[in-house]
């Protein structure tokens, strides 16, 4: 392990902590566009935080929507290889408020852990990833060219980043990728990601009326846009939990027997699971696993349903139109088009004649998976292995993001350096990030460096 990293963290920890407070105060929530300032000065943030890291050429790199950044630091020579980094600044909405312990944009250190929006999601393991660049290069011993890409658009799909790959692909060349916006299995129980799934969202619109009608004067004789947005959601799963949408699983890739064999190993205690997701029963599909529902196979939720009068007391109408959204999260090797053509055409058949339906796509990024053998892999291995005292495990992540589009614009492999634990409750109230996990992270991501530069 590196010493002179972990001495450097102790007497700098003070001020790291400070930092990632400051930055977990400015509430960069692209999907509000009443917040797009927000995330600009999230940008601004991050820009100034790498150069003060000491790293060059660094810019906020401007979009169709909202802000990346981008810095470098290429001074390792030109055998070494160079590392891209990619991470995000912009959060996910805070609702429901009233559910957070403390404001989730005043952030707080309780019990070893630090709460706040973003804290895991995904400022707190970019800084890692920054602080771990910052403390090699006031040793001197920087082994590695390195480049930085902090999207400002992940939590809303990243509809502009693979354009912004696209445009910067000579700038953004490297030999691997390191993303550090995942889990691991347990804080004793060290494991490796290998995947995340991809997603596709819809927004479904049913118009049924001109206008609300009154339900006296015309209920039971006209179409009830509620009747049919529950009739869509429910028939989206059969009795068995599997999708209903023709075509859905044709293009799943099977497990191998090694990734059988590896997900066995992993140590599964559901009902300790089951009481983290805070739920009183778990379901899925059939004859399947509590991992494989959640890592390999792919899913289908709907996450939104907005119809009629919802107030207090009662409001007699019949609605005059009523929406709905949904998710699939994708395995290999399925494809967001694909899915696309096949729900569109799946809701269309079961809206009945005089019903107007629009259905909208919303994002979508395909499921990405780097082989185990891979040597970039087997050195990211060695690095947690020093870093945790034992071997990791590899898993998936039920999670999306861009990686898949990272790996193919860039033409590289995708390593997956995450710390955060399963109960960091991330996308939820009082989200939070596990000050043991960040400081043991930032050493794993300096022997990364140093591991990735022996591969030459």
């Amino acid at each position: 392990m590196d010493l002179h990293l972990g001495d450097w963290a102790d007497a700098e920890g003070d001020r790291i902590v400070a930092t990632l407070c400051d930055w977990l105060r400015i509430p960069s929530i692209s999907a509000h566009p009443d917040r797009a300032g927000d995330v600009r000065r999230s940008a601004d943030f991050t820009a100034a935080m790498l150069a003060a890291a000491g790293l060059e050429h660094v810019e906020v790199l401007e979009t169709a929507g909202l802000p990346s950044v981008y810095a470098d630091h290429l001074h390792a020579g030109p055998d070494a290889p160079t590392v891209l980094v990619y991470g995000h600044h912009d959060v996910q909405p805070v609702d429901p408020l009233e559910e957070w312990a403390s404001p989730p944009f005043e952030p707080v250190l309780v019990n070893g852990e630090l709460r706040g929006r973003g804290a895991i999601d995904d400022k707190g393991q970019t800084l890692f990833q920054i602080e771990a660049v910052r403390g090699l290069l006031a040793a001197g011993r920087l082994p590695v060219n390195v480049k930085f890409v902090v999207e400002g658009e992940e939590e809303i799909g990243s509809p502009n980043f693979e354009a912004l790959l696209e445009a910067e692909r000579e700038r953004l060349a490297c030999d691997v990728i390191v993303v550090s916006d995942t889990d691991m299995w347990a804080p004793d129980v060290p494991s490796v990601c290998v995947g995340m799934r991809g997603l596709v969202a819809f927004g479904v619109e049913l118009r049924t009326a001109k206008a609300d009608l009154h339900s006296g004067l015309f209920g039971g004789a006209v179409p009830n846009p509620a009747h049919l947005v529950a009739r869509l959601v429910a028939a989206l799963h059969d009795g068995d939990g599997r999708v209903t949408v023709p075509g859905f699983y044709d293009d799943v890739r099977p497990l191998t027997p090694a990734e059988d064999a590896s997900m066995a190993t992993i140590p599964v205690d559901e009902d300790a699971w089951r009481e983290m997701a805070g739920v009183a029963r778990l379901e899925g599909e059939g004859g399947r696993s509590l991992l494989e529902r959640i890592w390999t196979r792919p899913t289908c939720d709907v996450v939104g349903i907005a119809v009629g009068y919802a107030g207090a007391g009662v409001k007699t109408i019949v609605p005059a139109h009523g929406r709905f959204t949904v998710t699939f999260r994708l395995v290999p090797d399925q494809h967001p088009d694909t899915v696309e053509a096949a729900f569109e055409a799946w809701v269309r058949e079961r809206v009945p004649e005089g019903v107007a339906v629009e259905v909208t796509r919303m994002g979508g990024v395909a499921p990405a998976m780097t082989p185990v053998d891979h040597p970039a892999m087997v050195a990211l291995c060695r690095a947690v292995e020093r870093v945790w005292g034992k071997a990791p495990l590899f898993t998936r992540i039920g999670g999306s993001g861009p990686e898949e589009a990272l790996g193919r614009v860039l033409a590289a492999p995708v390593l997956y350096l995450g710390v955060a634990l399963p109960d960091d409750r991330f996308h939820a109230p009082n989200e939070r990030m596990v000050m043991d996990q960040f400081w043991k992270g930032l050493l794993a991501a300096g022997e990364l460096f140093v591991e990735l530069s022996l591969l030459g």
